[in-house]
């Protein structure tokens, strides 16, 4: 064994916590990552992507109201990088799904609307989706299930309230 690998040893010996499954960060990452290809290759048929199902079915909830949605709210409230948020919008609009308008009350500000086709797809994915969700959770992760809660409790815990590292 060279000498980096014992210092590597030696390092996950002592510091680590044994092995990678064991890191509630990295199975929570590997779980998203199969998510997202699950819900990707189910919406493959409606030529939608995880994020682009997800950012318009977003400007759908948060629409239902009749209010106006603008992108820096779907940014905040999904947790969407604004940038990212901004090229979803470009992409869903060029499919048809959404259309964008500058709001009359902040220049910089884009109004965000589901078209009827927007609604048309969403309502043939949100079923997909949805049977995803149940193959890959089970019961755990119904609405009001033990798994849903949890991460719901653990999302509600905002990073400034936590003590520094």
């Amino acid at each position: 064994m060279s000498n980096d690998a014992k210092e590597i040893q030696e390092l996950f010996d002592k510091v680590s916590l044994g092995a990678p499954e064991n890191a509630v960060g990295f199975v929570l990452w590997r779980l998203v990552v199969r998510y997202q290809r699950e819900v990707d290759r189910a919406l493959t048929p409606l030529e939608l992507t995880n994020l682009q199902f997800v950012t318009l079915a977003l400007t759908a909830w948060l629409g239902r109201t009749g209010e106006a949605v603008t992108q820096s709210e779907l940014a905040r409230y999904s947790g969407i990088h604004p940038m990212q948020v901004s090229h979803m919008m470009k992409t869903l609009e060029s499919k048809g799904f959404i259309s964008r308008k500058r709001s009359k009350l902040d220049v910089r500000a884009k109004r965000v609307e589901v078209s009827r086709k927007g609604l048309n797809v969403i309502r043939r994915a949100l079923p997909t989706v949805i049977k995803v969700q149940q193959r890959l959770f089970g019961d755990e992760g119904r609405p009001g299930g033990p798994f849903i809660n949890t991460l719901l409790r653990l999302d509600s815990e905002r990073p400034d309230r936590l003590e520094p590292i």
